[in-house]
């Protein structure tokens, strides 16, 4: 199957799509550097280095499947919330390659922010878009109007249609070593019959705690000696007592969430003679109120982007005695799951940005081959009958 990776980043969604067994027919791109790493991980020749407005759907053919995460920025909780009202805005150019080249199904990812309140009749606008591609503005129609004439839509549409869902991913609930909340919306064409559902979380925090408080495995893991106490001394034993009242004797059945330790195994010291070209040290590391970064023995927090290209203080890890550090770019690389050989180029907060901005390559790989076997599967006969009737 064919994808259209746009708005790809140095290419975490698409890495983990590919992994999934999706073969990339061109990469959208406006960032540089994130072309620059692009070029080093795929087939240079399909990456397209400038504005979406720019690029030609029509050179890429037949589309399986386009993917990509718009630019967040508008959305973003940390950003200025302008939404529709901000340039950054990329979503209609998003829809633009959906009514274009009417593909069996779509992937975008965005941030936690786009389901804030104040942003939800735009957030609605978006989805409703994705659902009737093909009914699009007239002239200098405003959104908020076309809002209101989308709602009206249903079998007097007659164009082509999407089965639209959305969700917000914890990506540590798929095995990232990371606390990471994404909105993922994912759209199928209603004539191919199938349905979409996010696939079922495969780890949990109740599993990790457990290893922990009750178990120990963890520790026996890392063949180290426990720590609860330094991890919660004030609610050990009662967390203990929680989990032991809600599972009994048997452990949940989920995995545990992936912890930075788990994340990092094998990995030196930074400040070593390790010959890995990307596992620098950086000095300069400091906490502050709200930034006291990523605890060894828990999912890290959010690898972050930050603004202009800066990555935002939490991108440390802190060790059992307090002290903490900068990730490198290996360490960062690896918590958002890029395999060791992926190259991220640029210095150090170029790097983290890019890495900062993308999908895990394990959630995209979930996502990927979940949304491969969807499409690969048989319609029922009623849906059959519905699509036909439809149509």
């Amino acid at each position: 199957m064919q994808s259209l990776e746009i708005f790809s980043g140095t290419g975490g969604l698409a890495k983990g799509l590919e992994d999934a067994g999706f073969r990339h027919a061109a990469f959208v791109e406006f960032n540089k550097h994130a072309c620059s790493s692009l070029r080093e991980n795929f087939d240079p020749g399909k990456i397209f280095e400038g504005d979406i407005r720019d690029f030609d759907l029509d050179a890429v053919g037949s589309i399986d499947v386009v993917a990509g995460g718009p630019p967040c920025q508008p959305f973003s909780l940390g950003g200025k919330h302008k939404a529709h009202d901000d340039h950054r805005d990329m979503f209609p150019y998003a829809i633009r390659a959906i009514e274009h080249l009417s593909p069996k199904a779509f992937v975008f990812e965005n941030v936690k922010g786009l389901l804030r309140e104040s942003f939800s009749n735009y957030f609605e606008f978006i989805l409703l878009r994705l659902t009737y591609p093909g009914f699009k503005p007239e002239g200098s129609e405003d959104w908020r109007d076309h809002l209101a004439m989308l709602r009206k839509l249903g079998k007097s549409y007659t164009g082509v249609r999407y089965n639209v869902k959305y969700e917000l991913l914890n990506a540590a609930d798929y095995g990232v070593p990371q606390t990471r909340e994404r909105v993922v919306i994912v759209g199928i064409r209603s004539d191919i019959g199938v349905e979409w559902k996010f696939p079922e979380r495969t780890h949990s925090i109740d599993r990790l705690l457990w290893d922990m408080y009750v178990s120990g495995d963890y520790w026996k893991r890392h063949d180290i000696e426990a720590r609860v106490d330094r991890l919660d001394p004030e609610n050990s034993h009662e967390i203990s007592a929680s989990l032991m009242k809600r599972y009994g004797m048997f452990e949940p059945s989920s995995k545990p969430w992936q912890t930075v330790r788990d994340a990092l195994i094998g990995v030196p010291d930074p400040r070593s003679d390790h010959g890995i070209v990307d596992h620098l040290f950086r000095s300069g590391a400091r906490t502050y109120p709200g930034h006291t970064g990523s605890y060894i023995d828990w999912p890290s927090k959010t690898i972050k982007a930050g603004g202009h290209g800066v990555p935002g203080g939490e991108n440390m890890i802190r060790y059992e005695d307090g002290s903490i550090r900068y990730f490198t770019v290996h360490e960062a690389k690896l918590i958002q799951t890029f395999p060791i050989e992926f190259q991220v180029l640029g210095a150090w907060g170029e790097a983290l940005r890019q890495i900062g901005n993308a999908v895990p390559v394990r959630l995209a790989s979930v996502l990927g081959k979940h949304l491969w076997n969807t499409l690969h599967k048989k319609p029922s006969a009623v849906r059959q009958r519905m699509s036909a009737i439809a149509a």
